[in-house]
């Protein structure tokens, strides 16, 4: 869709099935490196800013900017870490499930380089101590649209995670395996898309994937044509500014991009993601949820932080403007 035409659209960006959010919820502390560090050096950062961050919670962010209510599994601890983050999500009415005593939530490191590319260095909390208490609260309804990323799936509890993936009724998972990608045993991978997921990956992940598929790297449209023989599940390829490709039963096809001057990419494929699923939830093809997924994300790419994504009315204002300036 062009802006003008997705513009037009977001009217009817209302909820028609539930969507959960499960994944982490984790303080973000950016700052600028001239260059990222080899051993045995000091370099001087510029710290930014302290975000509150994961990939669910930026999700889940999105999800409530665009007026898409989530059920959030977001595990929420006791600590510095944690006080932050709940306080953060009280002000903006976001509520998770999740509350524990059994720590504190985990913290990233995130040097940004000049031409606005990322590196994470993580620290794990209560947000990789999955239970099945935990679990057991979650009452999905039939129709349900569930996020996961591969973080969890990747991360201590995965077993316990694709268990509990297994047994739902009616339910379709949305992946966003992220980096962890290439972390996943043959057999869990397997197993997970053995449900039928939604995937999406960004250019390195789907060239990562595409080795076991036996296609070029830079085949795009190869590799969502062999994803689909291989595990008939639908797939989404983030392309940056070159927009995304996605794969379906019913169609392989590219979505143009949206305008944007990139400050930093933090957060860029997880409102991708809430943008997605805010589409699907309202009924929206997967080719006009993507659209929305590569607006979403072109609009966080040109603020600082990965907790910026817009409410509807300032996503209405950026696509008046992409459209004025075409």
């Amino acid at each position: 869709m062009t802006a003008s035409e997705l513009h037009s659209r977001l009217p009817t960006l209302v909820a028609q099935r539930p969507v959960c959010v499960l994944g982490s919820a984790v303080i973000d502390v950016i700052a600028d490196a001239y260059s990222l560090p080899w051993r045995g050096c000091d370099i001087e950062l510029q710290q930014q800013s302290v975000n509150i961050g994961g990939c669910a919670l930026n999700i889940a962010l999105t999800l409530s900017r665009l007026g898409v209510a989530s059920k959030n599994a977001l595990p929420i601890g006791q600590g510095t870490w944690a006080d932050i983050i709940r306080t953060s999500l009280d002000k903006q009415g976001i509520e998770s499930e999740i509350h524990t005593s059994c720590g504190d939530n985990g913290w990233c490191l995130a040097l940004v380089e000049p031409d606005g590319e990322r590196t994470f260095m993580s620290f794990r909390g209560v947000e990789h101590q999955w239970n099945q208490q935990w679990l057991d609260k979650l009452q999905l309804a039939p129709g349900t649209l569930l996020s996961l990323s591969g973080y969890q799936l990747a991360g201590p509890c995965a077993d316990l995670l694709v268990n509990w993936l297994e047994s739902l009724d009616a339910v379709t998972a949305f992946i966003d395996f992220g980096p962890r990608i290439a972390d996943i045993p043959a057999a869990l991978l397997a197993r997970i898309m053995a449900c039928k997921p939604i995937v999406s990956l960004n250019r390195q992940e789907a060239a990562i994937a595409a080795e076991g598929l036996k296609v070029a790297g830079d085949d795009i449209e190869g590799i969502c044509r062999a994803w689909l023989e291989r595990y008939d599940a639908p797939l989404i390829v983030r392309l940056d500014t070159q927009g995304a490709w996605y794969g379906s039963h019913t169609a392989i096809g590219h979505v143009a991009p949206f305008p944007a001057v990139v400050v930093d990419t933090i957060g860029a494929g997880d409102s991708h993601a809430g943008g997605t699923l805010a589409g699907l939830a309202a009924g929206w093809s997967l080719a006009d949820a993507v659209s929305l997924g590569n607006a979403v994300a072109s609009y966080v790419v040109s603020h600082r932080g990965g907790d910026c994504a817009p409410h509807l009315e300032q996503l209405n204002e950026a696509l008046l403007l992409a459209d004025e300036n075409v």
